[in-house]
């Protein structure tokens, strides 16, 4: 089943983000070779793709898990998540309907 991951940003942490970067996107490329990714990605504080130092408010992440018990244990493992990036991570199922 698909689960939606969205975690919501430490204000000020733009630097961590970047530090940790290299090993979150690692976990979310296996994922994808797995062709267990649906969608990823950061929410620019700014209505911009790239907002520079206003940095990022969060992340989205739908991915595939067998249970939502591993899609919990995933997140929670996130680099972000382990180095203060994350504020908070909520983790709920999701029904893909279109397109």
């Amino acid at each position: 089943m698909w689960y939606c991951i969205y975690a919501t940003d430490h204000k000020g942490r733009l630097a961590l983000r970047q530090k940790y970067r290299p090993a979150h996107l690692l976990r979310l490329e296996e994922l994808q070779e797995q062709g267990r990714l649906l969608l990823a990605g950061p929410f620019p504080i700014i209505d911009s793709s790239d907002p520079g130092p206003n940095g990022f408010s969060g992340s989205l992440i739908v991915a595939e898990f067998e249970v939502l018990a591993a899609a919990i244990e995933w997140a929670e493992l996130d680099p972000f998540k382990l180095n203060g990036v994350y504020d908070n991570v909520e983790v709920k199922p999701f029904r893909k309907t279109l397109p």
